[in-house]
């Protein structure tokens, strides 16, 4: 997949995420149409399937870190691109950190049979460039020092739209169909069965190196966004201990948090 050998292995930037609603998608596509193409790895409008493989500690530290709102905090996730997937197939191992507003990544690219022994502390890849084994090491060490282990499975429908020669480094992105399952290593098999976001809602999602754009802080005002701090992986834990996820239109940041928080109590617990 040309997505592999193309994708940067280490960089930092900022993401603003905005929930929309299904009646607001064809006016928001076609206003970002004016200003970015679709993404080209995905089909002729920018889709794609991804799917992740989060890890977490035993008392859920990673979970917990999102919940009390820290500064400083860490994922570590496999991901996979499109629906057919099999053990060859290429897959992202990948450190997502938070630092203040700034989020960083650092990733290797490798089968997704290998990433996954990575994930479980092994070290028996084989690297070239030096820089993908520094990376591989940091990811072996969270590994052993965390006891990271499979967490929870998430997977979405993604349509891209990728910045012009002007703003090279921007992306955004609108995911929908997202369902959480629990964490499988089998990738090959149907998508998870269960929304952990409503059907008729999608996350918008704004990337850049530097600054939003006057136009995209225009689009977004102009269509009533809702900037909210959506995570996937919050979702998809609280959906998996069979909490309730908070009802309404769309679960605000403190509801969804104070469920969440109730399952790291609980993990804390059963380590215990």
């Amino acid at each position: 997949m040309a997505r592999a050998t193309e994708t940067l292995r280490s960089f930092n930037r900022y993401e603003l995420k905005y929930v929309v609603h299904a009646s607001q998608l064809d006016a928001i596509v076609d206003d970002v149409l004016l200003q970015m193409a679709p993404d080209r790895h995905g089909d002729s409008s920018g889709s794609y399937i991804v799917t992740s493989l989060y890890f977490d500690s035993p008392d859920l530290q990673m979970l917990s870190s999102k919940v009390i709102g820290s500064r400083y905090r860490r994922k570590l996730r496999v991901r996979t691109y499109g629906e057919d997937v099999d053990s060859m197939s290429t897959s992202m191992v990948e450190i997502k950190q938070r630092l203040g507003r700034t989020t960083q990544k650092r990733r290797v690219v490798m089968p997704l049979q290998a990433g996954l022994r990575l994930c479980r502390g092994h070290a028996d890849w084989s690297w070239v460039d030096p820089a993908d084994e520094r990376v591989s090491s940091e990811i072996r060490s969270l590994v052993l020092a965390l006891q990271l282990r499979p967490a929870c499975t998430i997977s979405y429908r993604r349509r891209a739209f990728v910045g012009s020669a002007l703003e090279p480094g921007m992306r955004i992105t609108l995911d929908s169909e997202v369902w959480g399952a629990p964490p499988r290593l089998d990738f090959s098999t149907e998508r998870p069965g269960s929304l952990i976001v409503p059907r008729d809602w999608s996350i918008l999602e704004i990337k850049v190196d530097d600054r939003v754009p006057g136009w995209v802080i225009e689009l977004v005002t102009r269509h009533g966004c809702q900037l909210r701090r959506v995570s996937k992986y919050c979702l998809g834990m609280v959906r998996l201990q069979a909490r309730d996820l908070p009802v309404g239109i769309w679960p605000s940041s403190g509801d969804l948090q104070r469920t969440a928080a109730r399952v790291v109590e609980a993990a804390a617990l059963n380590v215990a």
